[in-house]
């Protein structure tokens, strides 16, 4: 066997495992508004079981849920009507022989008033959160002791339900955490002051399960090992807090790192590389004789492999992979490597559940919807498509459209595919981008797609093909405003610079345009060894970012030395200089500037579409063709047009 480490049973306590592969807990929203496991959310964990996965861990589950829970829609355990729900869903992922844990949770200071229904959110001490803005009411010792209860109470009812284990989050400044951190943690009761008070909450909870449950029933935690804040737990206090966890009972640690106030660390952007965490693992290894699971931007099986293999760890935690591929473990085992759809740490997955909504994948667009997409009729019957478009849009659909028994024709006017992302996976550390075209590609190889590259998808050449179908999926161009000295030769775009069509060596260079694109550019660029100034009318630059990418976004400039000028437009660009407007002061300012590059976004570009659509009885228009937007709604749209084509 190729991956045999992977792949060899293993135990958690007296549990045992087909694998060392964990699908850790993630936030999917698919439970019911009252927070009752549902058909959804049963059918989302199912096909990750039957992917081969050996232990799921679901999402947050309140054991108090007024004040406790972390979303609108996050599973609870706080009554009995839940089990009936709970047994259905360990009934149906042990069909598969994956076990199942649930993740105990409350989210104290991490909460806010909109989701208590305006009653004010609880911790160990009344330390302000700076991500909600709001300060927690310090709970009482009777209050304490009743959580505590709550804890052992809900680990009860998963055992009644069937469920194998249940973790306990003691990671990422939860409840659990804030009493575990000095930083949240300033009681000076038997719940906090010295190490061993501060570690009482999470003690007598781990008793309390054990006395309730029995002590063969599992029962691991979820740690930061180090918050990366002032203040808070370090490496070196994360080691002696795994070791006490061990001390008193805990069968296992899963070895996470940060809080909100250090978000990036939780929920890594796409800067971030492969398995960088797993030091904190591989200390906690070292260090207590229970089993320890690694985490932190796992995506391909010969890094998971490899983590097993040296002793880093004992398993290996492969969490948003899941999402994007849920036969992630069956394809590693066959050795199918390439078809393996590679997570591409976009965030997509995060940002929706900071909106309120339910999972969601920009790369996988059945995730969260296993039921609605439940079928793929295989109708096509040989009939031909076109489609017109090497990007994520159009590679999408042709690929759902061959498995569906179309016969697909691919025109790409380039001499490769992927269409923006040829260019957006250029900057250092944005690399993992073009997994998605490379997964993509070799799906439509295998698929027996006809590809043509440097072709166009003029009328004449869809018109040859005689299709029962055309998708339009043509992208977009950039925009460049109309202002004086925009047809210099110094004046370039976003492509332009990604490219390598234009290069910059020792310069002072104005990228006008702090949107995402703008920003990494000015970055790119501005690593190259050049003075860069990033100018946006806007107050503030990263607009349309979720909230991780951007704070991610903003150190990465600082690091650069970008010099960001926002409340500026752009007037006129000179051979040698540039003039902007500041909004603020209604006044004129003149920059000394070798070279510009507009980043100011991108519009349809749909001409295409307008000289085909009437000659043919089924168009359609996706992706950034029909409207400029991301890779997720590109996708989405490839996938939806070509599932429901009759």
């Amino acid at each position: 066997m190729k991956y045999e480490y992977l792949f060899k049973e293993g135990n958690i306590g007296k549990l045992k495992l087909k694998n060392r592969v964990i699908m850790p807990a993630m936030g999917t929203m698919l439970a019911s508004a009252d927070g009752e496991v549902t058909d959804h959310q049963i059918a989302y964990f199912e096909e990750r079981a039957k992917g081969g996965v050996g232990l799921i861990i679901t999402e947050v589950t309140s054991v108090e849920y007024l004040l406790g829970k972390a979303g609108s829609c996050h599973p609870r355990v706080d009554d009995n009507k839940f089990i009936p729900m709970l047994q259905r869903l360990a009934d149906t992922l042990h069909k598969y022989d994956t076990k199942v844990f649930m993740q105990l949770h409350h989210a104290g200071r991490v909460g806010n008033s909109m989701l208590t229904g305006g009653k004010q959110v609880v911790a160990p001490s009344a330390v302000p959160s700076q991500i909600t803005g709001e300060t927690p009411r310090a709970l009482t010792t009777e209050e304490i002791k009743d959580l505590i209860n709550r804890f052992a109470t809900g680990a009860l009812r998963c055992k009644m339900a069937g469920i194998d284990g249940v973790e306990l989050h003691g990671a990422h400044g939860y409840l659990i955490c804030q009493f575990l951190s000095p930083f949240t943690n300033r009681r000076t009761d038997e719940y906090g002051g010295s190490f061993e008070n501060r570690m009482r909450f999470a003690e007598e909870i781990v008793k309390g399960i054990k006395k309730t449950c029995g002590e063969n029933y599992p029962v691991t935690i979820r740690l930061s090992i180090d918050e990366f804040m002032e203040g808070g737990i370090t490496e070196e206090e994360g080691l002696k807090i795994a070791k006490y966890m061990e001390s008193i009972g805990v069968d296992a640690i899963n070895a996470s790192c940060g809080n909100y106030e250090s978000l990036p660390t939780v929920m890594e952007p796409i800067t971030y590389e492969q398995g960088w965490r797993v030091y904190l693992a591989e200390e906690i290894k070292k260090a207590v004789n229970i089993p320890v699971i690694a985490v932190g931007v796992i995506r391909e099986p010969e890094f998971a492999e490899s983590v097993l293999k040296e002793g880093k760890a004992d398993f290996v935690a492969i969490g948003r992979s899941h999402i994007t591929d849920p036969d992630w473990c069956n394809k590693a085992q066959e050795g199918r490597e390439k078809d393996i759809r590679k997570c591409i740490s976009c965030l997509h997955c995060v940002d929706s559940a900071f909106a309120g909504h339910h999972m969601e994948c920009a790369i996988n667009t059945r995730a969260g919807r296993e039921l609605e997409f439940k079928n793929l009729e295989k109708s096509g019957d040989g009939r031909k498509v076109v489609v017109i478009g090497g990007g994520p849009g159009g590679l999408e659909a042709a690929r759902i459209l061959a498995e569906r028994n179309f016969k697909v024709v691919l025109f790409e006017k380039d001499s490769e595919l992927g269409g923006q992302i040829k260019y957006g996976h250029k900057p250092e550390g944005k690399e993992k981008l073009h997994w998605l075209i490379d997964y993509q590609r070799n799906e439509l190889e295998n698929l027996g797609v006809e590809i043509r590259l440097n072709t166009e998808g003029k009328l004449e050449n869809v018109k040859a093909e005689n299709p029962y179908v055309v998708i339009v999926a043509t992208g977009a161009m950039p925009f460049m405003p109309n202002i004086e000295g925009i047809d210099r030769e110094n004046v370039y775009t976003s492509e332009d610079a990604l490219s390598g069509k234009a290069t910059f060596e020792g310069e002072a260079v104005a990228v006008i345009g702090g949107g995402m694109t703008g920003s990494e550019i000015a970055e790119f660029i501005a690593n190259q060894g050049n003075a860069v100034y990033l100018i946006e009318m806007l107050s503030e630059i990263g607009t349309g970012c979720g909230l991780i990418n951007k704070i991610d976004l903003m150190q990465h400039l600082f690091v650069a030395n970008v010099e960001i000028l926002t409340n500026y437009k752009l007037n006129s660009i000179g051979e040698k200089s540039i003039k902007v407007q500041s909004l603020k002061e209604d006044k004129e300012v003149e920059l000394d500037i070798d070279k510009v590059v507009i980043s100011l976004g991108v519009k349809s570009d749909n001409e295409l579409y307008e000289k085909i659509k009437n000659n043919f009885n089924r168009v359609y228009l996706i992706g950034d063709a029909a409207s400029p937007r991301n890779i997720a709604h590109a996708v989405r749209e490839g996938f939806e047009k070509a599932y429901i084509l009759k």
